[in-house]
């Protein structure tokens, strides 16, 4: 019997292929095969953080909305009510609504994905796994968020008697960039917080400069034509005026503005890519 054993048990690791773990060795090597091989696992990492999100809470989902419309209506007062600013034709609730939508995704990503490397170290020691699962694990799961918060928008913009039109086919070209850029600044910070634990001090500070930076609560016409391009350098300028644009069918197209923000983004997208996966490799040893 045990000489059985050992037969069937030898026959058994013969037949089980052989895993070999290496560092990566060129600048940017991504192997998409292993991350198709782990998707389960990366749907497990963006349910967990749906769940986690809103466990134990009273509103549960309905802060997806909540929040943004809660910005909306304080902008709308003192933005608009009080500092008069051009709303180019738009009620003041759909202005700050389309570009709030964005933003509160962007930001909720963007924060996330900073965190996750840390939040699971305990996992990253113990077993083996792509890394790059966890930052983008935080960027899809924002994407349930951003839809709950989509439908209101779409009851405001009924109630207002805005009609959509051929701009709105868009909309997801801009959503594609808004997540192409939480994730390529996410890598970046996801690596540089694993190491400098100074990175969650200043992301408050980081994403609320940011937000001043970007056309929410005014219109980028107030920045000068001429200089309209460099202001594309935030990619997040062109998405939320592509928004404004897709959604309300008003005004013009952001133009150079979105070619400018979307060759930013690859830029950053790359170059985050390539510093993640060089951390990737000692990102055990230093979390």
């Amino acid at each position: 019997m045990a000489t059985t054993s050992t037969t069937r048990a030898a026959s058994v690791s013969e037949a089980l292929p052989t895993v070999v773990i290496q560092p990566p060795r060129g600048w940017l090597e991504l192997d998409f095969a292993e991350m198709w091989a782990y998707r389960e696992l990366l749907y497990f990492f963006v349910w967990r953080d749906i769940k986690v999100r809103y466990k134990q809470t009273v509103v549960g989902v309905g802060w997806a909305i909540l929040q943004p419309f809660a910005t909306m209506v304080v902008f709308a007062l003192f933005f608009g009510v009080l500092a008069k600013l051009p709303p180019a034709g738009i009620p003041y609730p759909i202005f700050f609504y389309c570009a709030l939508l964005p933003w509160t995704y962007f930001a909720g990503a963007l924060s996330g994905a900073t965190n996750t490397v840390v939040e699971n170290q305990r996992l990253i020691t113990k077993v083996y796994f792509p890394r790059i699962l966890l930052p983008l694990a935080s960027v899809i799961s924002g994407l349930v968020d951003f839809v709950i918060a989509f439908v209101m928008l779409l009851a405001m913009a009924f109630y207002y008697g805005i009609v959509p039109t051929a701009a709105a086919l868009l909309l997801p070209a801009f959503l594609l960039l808004a997540i192409l850029t939480a994730l390529a600044a996410g890598l970046w910070l996801s690596a540089l917080n694993a190491i400098y634990r100074d990175v969650r001090y200043v992301m408050p500070f980081l994403v609320q400069f940011w937000m001043f930076a970007s056309p929410v609560a005014y219109p980028s016409t107030l920045v000068p034509e001429r200089f309209r391009w460099i202001y594309g350098l935030n990619p997040m300028a062109g998405v939320i005026e592509g928004f404004r644009w897709a959604i309300t069918g008003q005004g013009q197209a952001p133009g150079v503005m979105i070619f400018v923000s979307a060759g930013v983004v690859i830029v950053m997208l790359i170059g985050g890519l390539v510093y993640f996966r060089r951390m990737e490799g000692t990102v055990a040893d230093v979390v």
